[in-house]
């Protein structure tokens, strides 16, 4: 009885941690939700209190103001093709090294690893794209992006593929198949759990994103919507309502896609690593 009593004594101090942590991150974003409907001198005490009137005319302002309508449509296309390019050439390249177990095939699974670790050049990468003439075109972001998160990608799918019976492919050879046969008619069904984690978390860190587009997207009409935040902010950094409107409208995307698809996130990632 002493034990069970040890045990609930744990649990609730746990419970009441990971509320305190809750909390901490509830709090700013209630803030900024309540703040973008306040007028600019009541946003000014940054608390928690409910509006005095609420000012649904912020958002229209900031929408006419801060050119969002653009940069919504280019962070969907650009987080969109990222993350279908992503989908399709890691798990490719992830097919391919699992069901060939060689050295040269183990060297490049380690390559893909080292991605994890290693940071990004940003200058050498822009000599490439400059050399490309891709530079400063919307095609240079989906590129860079489907390359920076390749490697996490290559990660969770070949953790899944090990797991897959190489009798299934045997199958489908003697029924006359041939290799793309095997990944799009008998792999690919397969993989659908990591597809929909892979799409989520690279349209999420996408769409997130604002060091890609301050460096290879020089037009302005071409910015996504963080960095329409970091614009808008200069213009109208003492009027934090509006601020406040532009952050929660740029937030707001991911954060139903988060909530509508975590689900998918955590069954996909354990399957990558479990099975793996």
């Amino acid at each position: 009885m002493t034990s069970l009593r040890k045990i609930d004594w744990k649990a609730g101090l746990v419970e009441v941690l990971l509320i305190l942590l809750a909390l901490t991150i509830i709090a700013p974003l209630l803030i900024m939700i309540l703040g973008s409907f306040k007028t600019s001198s009541e946003v000014l005490d940054f608390s928690l209190a409910l509006p005095r009137q609420w000012m649904f005319s912020n958002y229209a302002q900031v929408i006419e103001q801060g050119g969002l309508l653009r940069a919504f449509w280019n962070g969907v296309l650009i987080s969109g093709v990222s993350s279908v390019l992503n989908i399709i050439t890691t798990s490719a390249a992830a097919f391919v090294m699992i069901r060939r177990d060689t050295k040269v095939s183990n060297f490049i699974y380690l390559f893909f690893f080292m991605g994890l670790i290693a940071p990004m050049s940003i200058i050498t990468t822009i000599r490439v794209v400059q050399w490309l003439g891709l530079y400063g075109t919307i095609t240079s972001a989906v590129l860079i992006y489907t390359a920076m998160n390749s490697a996490f990608s290559v990660f969770l799918y070949a953790g899944f593929m090990k797991s897959i019976p190489r009798a299934l492919d045997e199958v489908a050879f003697l029924e006359g198949a041939n290799i793309l046969d095997i990944y799009l008619r008998v792999i690919f069904p397969l993989i659908v759990p990591v597809n929909a984690t892979v799409a989520i978390m690279v349209f999420m860190s996408v769409w997130n994103d604002i060091t890609i587009p301050i460096y290879f997207l020089t037009d302005s009409s071409n910015w996504t919507m963080p960095l329409s935040v970091y614009n808008f902010y200069g213009k109208f950094s003492r009027d934090w309502n509006l601020v406040f409107a532009d952050l929660t409208l740029t937030s707001l995307p991911v954060l139903i896609l988060f909530l509508l698809a975590q689900k998918y996130i955590v069954s996909g990632m354990t399957a990558g690593a479990i099975k793996g």
